[in-house]
């Protein structure tokens, strides 16, 4: 095929799928695809209700279908499409399944109880599934890892206080404390002694290992709950509590994903607050508005999104059209740009304890999360925005705050996280309770090159910040030549957001580190022509660069390979390989999740990523060729 046939069938392409991408806007000017995740999110979502007495029958059977229709032969369910079996992600789906009405003889339980058994029992699964365990007095508290209330009292500059922990896992963190230290029970009518290999869960660590003595550590906690000082309990329990409702948002929930949202509710409702209180009612109303249903053959199926993603969606949709060529003036992203303008966080949260000084701007990923905006969706849209702004005073303001809130929320050692500034310590990862999801936020290769990115769009490559950024990223450049993805999957998403950032900021593409990168994209393109990397990556370095070709992933590779300049032929391959599995509406077909929620525990099927990210690289390889 000639460079001009080939340059042809991908505008023809490029302009299918922009009309389907056009089509999934929602009139008020947003995009939103759906945050697919695993099954505990339909599981525990049954156990809270159970738990607060407001199960329906309808609603268990609905879950309890979408549940059954993600059982792999084995019996087993995973974390993510095609992953290995996960031990807890299977035994809250047993346990979800009981509750629904399934008998532990049916084949299906049979067969998950036996890869269970098989596989350490309830006695190896995370600290998180065996709280939900407890809550129903299927687990002992008492063998439990401790987290007493009173961690809300920890100054500022001590290792661990909440402020040392990610947003999202504070969020987590001073509820579950109140939750552990009234140690609730509300009996199943069934057990779970099928699940049980009889073994006991032993702490370990040597004594002069941080993990070793925060296990010695939480015996003394644990020693202290029995007999606490009950002034400084009670304090600590009203003081966390009001931190709690202050962080609640206006869509009635906290952060804007599941698991605080559900711990913030457990810990109201067990303090007396009741089910028609006007925190819990909303917390509970909001989570209604995460729920997905849809009929299938064998029924309604019902499941959660942990969190929705309609800022982020939006903001990338907007860089997707202007790179394909739409005009900055076409309604669609005139009315795009006027939702996320709408949308501009205007107040201080979280961030300002470490940036007191800094004045607020920027965006969240959620509706509703002024507690919480990150600088990885503010550096996209400002992408976006800039290019619509144009002589639009107004809009140039918002784009100006956003740039300044970003750049003061660098850390000191020139990186960017998502959340916070100078969260550099890994000790709150060091304790028996954390041992699921990343618990700190540290800078990240993915998000400060976004925001290099955006710096250098902004004229700014030649200033101090930018410059330790891109000093950053060459130093945490890896071995064999890519880069780590914090939230995407994994070493392609962080190779093909820093290898354009690099270039963007002026950076030779004949430099070393540059040709490296390419080096190691051209030697993990797979033999159809595209990319992908299976999410085993985080755990096992054999993974990286390796996994089913996906449209999202190889569309990162292509923006690396295009900015870097010298792969024609790898990138005519891959830019084939979208064109030729395209879907007859314009879509791409992708189950594989390529999002990261927590690396190496937790990921996410970014619904809208196979459509916004392939629009993108084809449109600039169609403008590059024009």
């Amino acid at each position: 095929m000639t460079t001009q046939v080939r340059t042809r069938a991908t505008a023809d392409a490029l302009d299918d799928a922009v009309r389907y991408l056009r089509g999934l806007q929602d009139e008020a000017g947003w995009w939103k695809g759906e945050l697919q995740t695993n099954v505990t999110m339909d599981a525990e979502d049954l156990l809270l209700r159970e738990f607060l007495g407001i199960r329906q029958e309808e609603e268990t059977a609905q879950a309890a279908r979408w549940i059954r229709s993600q059982q792999r032969d084995d019996g087993t369910w995973a974390s993510f499409e095609g992953g290995p079996p996960e031990l807890s992600c299977t035994v809250e789906s047993w346990v979800a399944l009981r509750l629904a009405g399934d008998a532990v003889a049916e084949p299906h339980m049979r067969r998950a109880q036996e890869w269970i058994l098989a596989h350490g029992g309830v006695e190896k699964t995370r600290v998180f599934t065996r709280i939900w365990l407890a809550l129903f007095g299927l687990w002992s508290w008492a063998d439990l890892p401790n987290m007493p209330p009173e961690f809300v009292f920890l100054p500022k500059w001590f290792p661990l206080n909440k402020y040392n922990w990610g947003c999202w896992a504070r969020q987590t963190v001073v509820p579950l404390t109140i939750v552990s230290t009234l140690q609730p029970v509300r009996p199943l009518p069934f057990g779970i002694d099928e699940l049980r290999t009889g073994r006991r869960v032993k702490p370990t660590g040597a004594v002069w290992t941080w993990k070793g003595a925060f296990n010695r550590l939480d015996k003394v906690l644990h020693a202290y709950a029995k007999k606490p000082l009950k002034g400084l309990r009670q304090k600590a329990i009203d003081q966390s509590v009001a931190w709690i409702l202050a962080r609640q948002e206006a869509d009635g929930g906290w952060g804007g994903i599941q698991p605080p949202w559900v711990y913030s509710l457990l810990a109201l409702h067990l303090l007396g607050y009741p089910l028609d209180h006007p925190a819990v009612k909303k917390g509970l109303d909001g989570l209604d508005g995460f729920l997905i249903r849809e009929s299938t053959p064998d029924g309604v199926v019902r499941r959660l999104e942990a969190c929705q993603s309609p800022v982020w969606d939006t903001g990338l949709a907007v860089i997707a059209m202007l790179d394909a060529g739409v005009p900055a003036d076409d309604p669609a992203i005139a009315k795009a740009a006027d939702w996320l303008v709408g949308e501009e966080i205007t107040v201080k949260g979280d961030w300002s304890v470490r940036r007191p000084a800094l004045a607020p701007g920027g965006w969240a990923f959620e509706f509703a999360n002024v507690n919480y905006p990150d600088t990885d969706d503010t550096a996209e849209i400002v992408l976006g925005l800039r290019r619509v702004a144009g002589d639009n005073p107004a809009m140039r303001a918002v784009v100006d705050r956003a740039v300044d809130w970003t750049v003061g929320m660098q850390s000191k050692d020139g990186g960017w996280a998502a959340f916070d500034a100078d969260q550099l310590s890994a000790l709150p990862t060091k304790l028996p309770f954390c041992d699921f999801g990343a618990v700190v936020d540290p800078p990240s290769a993915d998000v400060t090159a976004h925001v290099l990115e955006m710096l250098a769009a902004e004229g700014k490559a030649d200033r101090a910040p930018a410059r330790r950024g891109i000093a950053w990223l060459l130093k945490n450049q890896e071995d064999d030549g890519s880069w780590f993805g914090r939230w995407g999957a994994n070493h392609v998403y962080g190779t093909g957001a820093v290898v354009p950032a690099l270039v963007e900021a002026g950076v030779d593409p004949a430099s070393p580190p540059i040709r490296r990168a390419v080096r190691w994209l051209l030697e993990h393109q797979n033999e159809d022509g595209g990319w992908g990397e299976d999410l085993r990556s985080y755990v096992d370095v054999a993974w990286r660069g390796r996994g089913t070709t996906t449209a999202s992933q190889t569309a990162w590779a292509l923006l690396a390979l295009m900015a870097a300049g010298g792969a024609d032929a790898a990138v005519e391959r891959g830019v084939a390989w979208l064109v030729e599995s395209q879907e007859v509406d314009g879509s791409w077909d992708e189950p594989q999740f390529t999002g990261t929620g927590f690396p190496g525990d937790f990921y996410l099927n970014y619904h809208l990523y196979r459509i916004v990210f392939p629009i993108t690289a084809l449109g600039r390889y169609v403008a590059s060729r024009s």
